[in-house]
């Protein structure tokens, strides 16, 4: 829960208000202002709360405004905007006016670090991740008795590796950014494929070295004009491994989207994806699997430990994977199906008698339901999930998806590669694997419980880490484009959603 007011925090305040009134922390004095001047001069509610708690004492010595104007001016390195925080500060005409602008500065940028500028459960339709627990009213507090402002601020935001590497690649992109003209787009046409020639070659060629995936232009290298040559094609394989791309080398449409969006574009994705990880846990379970929706694959982490992953199908558009924070509870070996009124009224049921039958549907209790087996759209095993939205990982007959580069496929839930694997695996860990081989064995529904619940975060990150590179993925859901709206970014239309026709299975 978001802890915007002082609330429980009243005592620690209460106590900490004579050393910060007085500048016992050798931080310099805090202007002396009359509390009615201070009252006027206060318009946020939560910097109201504050002042009330400390009897509307100022709180600023001089150091300690120093470094929070400083900390403010870091905000970038967070994917935020400096002026978003520091122009009330800049524009105070008065001391009181000032003194309240360093007051909601820092409780603004300080609940920004700690959870985020956005609320996902308003961005998103369903949003039920853990998020942060911290009392950032209480902390400014806490700190500026402390003398240390900066130091507090400094750890609010993500401190984990991956976080600081994002956070590295906007700072790069932005900075590239800034200090360029925004190539012309590179037009589309016709797929290109290594050794032949386009005139559209040369433009690829620039927008390759800019994001540097091909070496510096040489006389060498731009003789080679409108061929498309081995070193080029190297470099295209380097960016189609980083979009999650077939790395094949032939450059169509989502490798000319890729080029043609620069480093503009990958700034504006990091500092999305930043604020997407403010939303999260500071210490998430130690145990747990990390589903990334956006590039389709699962992390198992065991004690702190990677473990695990592996590739996964999920939602397409329309039937998007929710992001979620629902904890596996049992495994069920050979689980029938019981499928969703939408999709048996849409899809099933226009097919016809013959196809149910011969695909074992049947009806029990008037619900339509498939018999267990390893043709049933569960496969072998349902990872059982504790939530209200019949979302859940699965087996599942359709193997060939998981070659594929693209794999939003599903009715929204989870499929996992080799899942009757990744099931004993977790059973092995667990104590139950003997369990859920004789259950697997028997052909028959059953249920194996597990001794402790596994959490499991459904999360959609469209710039991640892999092996210490940072790597992108298209926006399939156009939740980036949400989110972007809802942090105040420039307006673009949403991608144009691509349905998969295939199976039925959830």
């Amino acid at each position: 829960m978001r802890k915007h007011l002082v609330g429980a925090a009243l005592a620690a305040v209460l106590a900490v208000t004579s050393a910060c009134s007085s500048g016992e922390d050798g931080s310099g004095p805090v202007a002396q202002l009359s509390a009615e001047d201070l009252r006027a001069a206060v318009s946020n509610d939560q910097a109201r709360a504050f002042y009330e708690a400390r009897n509307w004492q100022a709180a600023w010595p001089d150091e300690q405004a120093a470094a929070l104007v400083e900390r403010l001016k870091d905000a970038p390195r967070h994917g935020l905007t400096a002026a978003d925080f520091l122009g009330d500060v800049d524009a105070a005409k008065s001391p009181a006016s000032r003194e309240a602008a360093l007051t909601t500065a820092a409780l603004l940028y300080g609940n920004a670090l700690a959870y985020g500028r956005a609320d996902p459960k308003k961005v998103a339709k369903l949003y039920t991740v853990p998020g942060p627990d911290t009392d950032v009213a209480a902390g400014l507090t806490a700190a500026l008795g402390e003398g240390k402002v900066g130091a507090w601020l400094d750890g609010l935001a993500p401190q984990d590796a991956e976080y600081r590497a994002l956070s590295e690649a906007y700072l790069q992109y932005s900075r590239q950014a800034a200090g360029a003209e925004r190539p012309a787009a590179i037009p589309a046409g016709d797929a290109i494929d290594p050794g032949s020639r386009d005139p559209r070659l040369p433009a690829i060629a620039a927008a390759l070295r800019a994001l540097g995936y091909a070496e510096p232009a040489t006389p060498e290298n731009a003789a080679s004009g409108a061929n498309y040559g081995p070193d080029l094609v190297t470099a295209v394989k380097r960016l189609q491994a980083d979009h999650g791309l077939e790395q094949d080398g032939v450059i169509g449409a989502d490798v000319l989207a890729a080029l043609n969006g620069g480093a503009a574009e990958r700034a504006r994705i990091l500092a999305i994806n930043l604020e997407r990880r403010r939303w999260l846990q500071r210490t998430p379970p130690a145990t747990r699997i990390d589903v990334n929706t956006a590039a389709a694959f699962l992390d198992y982490i065991r004690d702190g430990k990677g473990v695990d992953r592996r590739v996964v199908v999920v939602g397409q558009s329309g039937w998007e994977t929710p992001q979620l924070g629902s904890p596996i509870t049992r495994l069920v070996a050979n689980p029938p199906w019981n499928v969703p009124e939408s999709i048996e009224t849409k899809e099933l049921m226009p097919k016809g008698a013959a196809y149910l039958a011969r695909n074992n549907f049947t009806r029990k209790d008037g619900r339509l339901v498939q018999e267990a087996g390893p043709t049933s759209a569960l496969g072998l095993v349902k990872f059982d999930m504790d939530n209200p939205h019949a979302i859940y990982l699965h087996d599942t007959p359709s193997k060939a998806a998981f070659k594929e580069a693209e794999r939003h496929m599903s009715h929204g839930c989870v499929r996992v590669l080799d899942a009757i694997g990744f099931a004993r695996l977790i059973a092995d860990h667990e104590g139950q694997l003997d369990a859920f081989n004789r259950a697997l064995a028997s052909g028959k529904e059953t249920f194996v419980p597990l001794p402790r619940q596994i959490p499991v975060r459904l999360l959609y990150h469209t710039a991640f880490v892999e092996n210490g590179a940072v790597r992108f993925r298209p926006d399939v859901y156009g939740w980036d484009e949400d989110l972007a709206n809802a942090l105040g970014m420039e307006k673009r239309s949403r991608p144009v959603a691509r349905k998969h026709v295939g199976d039925t299975g959830p």
